[in-house]
């Protein structure tokens, strides 16, 4: 069954008789599933939308849109006019489809970029509770006259603190100085 396939598709890579799956091919795969799942998110956006009333700055992205469209090349100028006009006379989602056919979708299609997630500082506090009991133990030691035995436990379970502290901060730290 292989066999034929390899016949039928010899523009893939193959490799020799009973290799497995290349990497290249894997990993192209997952990038295509990627990139369906985020098509398929859109779709599901514009059919939620379709028999939603157009507003004022929904027309104004729409128009944005299409200039830009314009101004990369996709568009000439009478087609744009055409396009423009259809906009204007949309008055619901569902019939901006025919304005946007062939192009890409209007940036209000595509789901909101998510902020950074918190799950940094959920790991910092896993790093803490894994770090307490050698921090616990080390003061143990202290108070009781090792303080050899303490540095050994005590301090590096401090310095894996401040160094899980500072790598969750880190997009905080980033954005202001970007912002």
């Amino acid at each position: 069954m292989a066999d034929r396939e390899r016949e039928r598709r010899p523009d893939l890579p193959w490799g020799k008789p009973g290799d497995g799956p290349r990497a290249g091919q894997l990993s192209n795969l997952a990038g295509m599933a990627a990139a369906a799942g985020q098509e398929a998110r859109v779709v599901a956006a514009r059919r939620r939308m379709a028999s939603v009333r157009l507003t004022d700055e929904e027309r104004r992205v729409c128009f944005d849109e299409l200039a830009e469209q314009f101004a990369v090349g996709r568009l000439d100028e009478a087609e744009l006019h055409r396009r423009v006009d259809l906009v204007q006379e949309a008055v619901t989602h569902g019939d901006l489809l025919v304005a946007f056919g062939g192009l890409p979708a209007p940036g209000f299609y595509s789901p909101p970029v998510k902020k950074p997630g918190r799950w940094r500082w959920a790991a910092f506090v896993g790093a803490v509770w894994l770090a307490l009991p050698f921090f616990l133990t080390g003061l143990v030691f202290l108070v009781f006259g090792r303080e050899i035995a303490a540095a050994i436990f005590g301090l590096p379970a401090i310095a894996w603190v401040l160094v899980t502290w500072r790598w969750a901060s880190a997009p905080k730290r980033q954005a202001r100085r970007s912002g």
